[in-house]
């Protein structure tokens, strides 16, 4: 990766991100029983066309849906189709968008009406790992550090973490070295360094670490069917701290 320098690239980079999280926010507020994994792919398309942006998804290696629609045991790369959402589902929903130049990619599993505690506690620790490792990502650490801190997470909730699938760097291109596994000893890698932009995503099961494409050839489910929950974030490195690029839009 080329790590972001001019300030003007910067300020594209952030536009892009920004219209990422609200796509994600909007979806995330709209999934709801009833509705379909293609009807919220399709919700999803007016949503990026309306910022003059496109799906950096659609096409990519042949994947057919504008976004990544993810239930239950799917881990990652859920095709948009004819499943219904159900009371109960966590629903795991992956943005990305290109605009001006520049992508970004967010990911939020949501909860519909879930009443397990153990369900509960995955998705929540989760979206704390996320946090977790961007709390490490800044200049002068080691790639790893980040990793580490995720995968600590995760292990102390009595969770496993997916190997087979990771973070990346993104910017200009969707991926974009380096890879960013979400496990791994602190103080290995790469050095973290000023201007770098990140897609970290946990993906956090509740039985085994082991997974398997299904036979659409994209969607990504555990190998034992308990559940798995995924959150992404696209940041920048910034001194000792990273900015979350794609920060939710949502007023309070």
């Amino acid at each position: 990766m080329i790590p972001i320098k001019s300030a003007d690239d910067l300020a594209r980079m952030r536009a892009s991100c920004a219209i990422t999280a609200q796509v994600r926010d909007s979806l995330a507020a709209t999934v709801a029983p009833g509705s379909t994994t293609k009807e919220l792919d399709e919700y999803a398309a007016e949503l990026i066309a309306g910022f003059g942006a496109e799906s950096a998804f659609l096409g990519y290696r042949g994947f057919a849906g504008h976004v990544c629609i993810s239930v239950d045991n799917e881990v990652v790369h859920g095709v948009p189709g004819k499943r219904r959402i159900e009371l109960g589902n966590i629903v795991s929903i992956d943005v990305g968008v290109r605009y001006d130049g520049f992508i970004g990619d967010t990911a939020v599993t949501v909860m519909i009406g879930v009443t397990d505690p153990a369900v509960i506690q995955l998705v929540k620790t989760t979206e704390q790992a996320l946090m977790n490792g961007i709390a490490k990502a800044r200049s002068g650490g080691h790639l790893s550090d980040i990793s580490h801190a995720v995968e600590r997470t995760a292990v102390g909730e009595g969770f496993s973490v997916v190997r087979e699938f990771v973070g990346h760097g993104i910017g200009r291109d969707m991926h974009e070295d380096p890879q960013i596994p979400n496990f791994g000893k602190p103080g290995r890698g790469p050095v973290l360094e000023d201007g770098m932009t990140l897609a970290i995503e946990p993906m956090i099961n509740m039985g085994g670490a082991a997974v398997e494409t299904l036979a659409d050839d994209w969607t990504v489910s555990t190998r034992d069917r308990f559940p798995s929950a995924h959150f992404e974030h696209t940041i920048a490195i910034s001194g000792d701290r990273a900015e979350i690029l794609t920060v939710s839009q949502k007023k309070t």
